[in-house]
């Protein structure tokens, strides 16, 4: 395996183990996590209670990674671009499969909002005129791995096709560029500090993309995020995380926060992951980030081989083929 494949590998699968650890605790307080797992150390099934994630096995993944493998799909066949209704249909019917199957795994509320927009003939510029939350943050990896983060304009342009549909805002197109522009760093070779430096840059430029909404800044907040929790014993830093940085579904909050875990963990991706999951609040997405982060940097040899297997298994995953095609358009 080359190591651009071992990275690009790292990634996508760095992103389903971030989304299946945090699958059983998302929408939870951090207190209710602790109250009910103490501290989760591995792959647990969600509990009957959970109004997300009931009824799902320990190791499954959510929306984050089948999202994720959506838009992987959709640069493949499009030769590295994305047809934003192509992709409003493809969610659409990712839904439909999903209630379907019984799942309360839905869309998040900008692309629920953009899709049923969609769906009533607004055209896609301007169905994600108001998408501030971070779904375009949690599917943009395959960006990353496709595209390389110079120049700067060429792959924003790729990210903006990745969420102008959903969430064509200065916020939802900072999200994703920092998370994009990360993982790509990390392909190429980058380090953990690398790959921050560059979200920055691409969080920066990527808010002066979409449409201007209220809101606090990404690149500043992932900047603070990352040297508020950085000396800190892992308990004090998560309660840190939840209090000051936000563990909701707005970019502003969970992207930060993904990269304070990382700062955390040290870019261990295994453990930043397990520290997202211990989070509560949109844990499956927060790990999904930060776990893509740290496994674009580490490469699928540093990820634990069995968590990989668990992940294969249990949601028939085989990013393989998919990644090599999309390092292919690098």
């Amino acid at each position: 395996m080359t190591d651009r494949l071992d990275h690009a590998l790292g990634a996508y699968y760095g992103l389903a183990l971030g989304d299946a650890l945090g699958m059983p605790t998302q929408v939870m307080s951090r207190e209710d996590v602790v109250r009910v797992y103490g501290t989760l150390t591995g792959f647990e099934p969600a509990r009957p209670d959970n109004p997300v994630s009931a009824g799902m096995p320990a190791g499954s993944v959510t929306d984050d990674t089948d999202q994720a493998v959506i838009v992987g799909r959709l640069i493949d066949e499009g030769r590295g671009r994305i047809d934003p209704l192509r992709l409003a249909h493809e969610l659409l019917d990712w839904e439909k499969e999903m209630k379907a199957k019984g799942s309360f795994d839905l869309l998040g509320p900008s692309t629920k909002a953009a899709l049923d927009a969609v769906a009533r003939g607004v055209p896609t510029q301007e169905a994600g005129r108001n998408g501030t939350t971070n779904g375009a943050a949690m599917r943009v990896t395959p960006v990353g791995i496709a595209f390389p983060v110079e120049p700067l304009d060429t792959f924003l342009d790729r990210v903006v096709e990745s969420c102008q549909v959903t969430h064509d805002t200065g916020i939802g197109i900072a999200g994703a560029a920092a998370v994009a522009a990360a993982v790509s760093t990390g392909v190429d070779g980058g380090s953990l500090d690398d790959a921050v430096a560059a979200a920055v840059t691409a969080a920066r430029a990527g808010a002066r993309r979409g449409h201007w909404m209220a809101g606090a800044d990404i690149a500043s907040r992932i900047e603070w995020a990352w040297h508020l929790v950085r000396d800190l014993p892992e308990a004090e830093a998560l309660d840190r995380i939840v209090a000051l940085v936000g563990t909701s579904v707005a970019s502003q909050e969970s992207v930060p926060a993904a990269f304070a875990v990382l700062a955390v963990a040290d870019g261990d991706p295994w453990r930043a992951a397990l520290l997202a999951a211990n989070l509560g609040g949109d844990s499956d997405t927060i790990g999904a980030i930060a776990g893509a982060v740290a496994g674009s940097v580490a490469g699928l040899s540093g990820l634990p081989a069995e968590a990989v297997e668990t992940l294969r298994t249990v949601n028939s995953l085989d990013l393989e083929p998919l990644t090599t095609r999309l390092l292919a358009l690098r």
